[in-house]
């Protein structure tokens, strides 16, 4: 067993894999009055979706209990890519293969020690009353690009491959489907139903925007000058 602490709250793992252990290096605490999170091998192999092994499978399973339990914390699970610049987060979101970390790694050139990558694939966004927190989780995605840290999240960026780049602002009703896609769901109907009450917050507490993009370094200029309606970066 061991401790970490993520979006604010203590879990104390219950692990018979070694994998997630390493995993969550990043995330350790000596805190041990946190919540028990333990899974079963028949958790574990609902996991499974072809090919991977049993050590990995352990690890989604924890993380979706642990997703789960923050759903009554007022946190989602969010399938994107979130990156802070001084210390303001921006979250790009799409399908798989359309190139979110790609752009987040343009962000990252343009912007330098500016830029701080929160998370790559499936960051921790909590609504608050003063908007949204995005905390960074052990859960990365391939390239493991993520920070033990938070940052308030200022626009929601919804990505789509173009040949020309262009961003523009767009609604929470036009928002809702993708929203919908790439926030974690629980089988639970109670818990479905305080995961589309927080979609709800998320879309009407941030700006949201839509952008067309060819991966060329200026999509992330494009991109951050759209997001805080200027001509160059501050």
């Amino acid at each position: 067993m061991f401790s970490i602490r993520l979006a604010n709250h203590n879990f104390n793992i219950e692990n018979k894999y070694n994998y997630v252990y390493k995993l969550c290096k990043k995330y350790y605490s000596n805190e041990r009055s946190g919540i028990l999170i333990s899974v079963t091998d028949d958790e574990i192999l609902q996991e499974q979706t072809g090919g991977y092994s049993l050590d990995y499978l352990e690890s989604l399973a924890i993380y979706r209990k642990i997703a789960e339990y923050l759903i009554d914390h007022e946190t989602l699970l969010f399938h994107g890519s979130a990156i802070a610049v001084d210390h303001k987060a921006y979250l790009f979101t799409a399908p798989s293969g359309t190139g979110k970390s790609t752009h987040a790694r343009l962000w990252r050139k343009l912007f330098g020690q500016r830029a701080v990558m929160i998370n790559d694939d499936k960051p921790f966004l909590k609504m608050t009353d003063r908007g949204v927190l995005a905390y960074g989780t052990p859960w990365d995605g391939k390239h493991h690009l993520s920070t033990n840290t938070s940052a308030p999240l200022k626009a929601i960026c919804i990505l789509e491959r173009s040949e020309i780049n262009y961003i523009e602002p767009i609604t929470q009703s036009d928002a809702l489907p993708m929203l919908m896609q790439h926030c974690y769901r629980p089988s639970d109907p109670v818990a479905m139903k305080k995961t589309l009450s927080l979609i709800e917050r998320l879309g009407s507490s941030v700006k949201l925007y839509r952008m067309g993009c060819n991966m060329e370094p200026e999509a992330a200029q494009i991109a951050y000058n759209g997001m805080n309606e200027r001509n160059e970066p501050k």
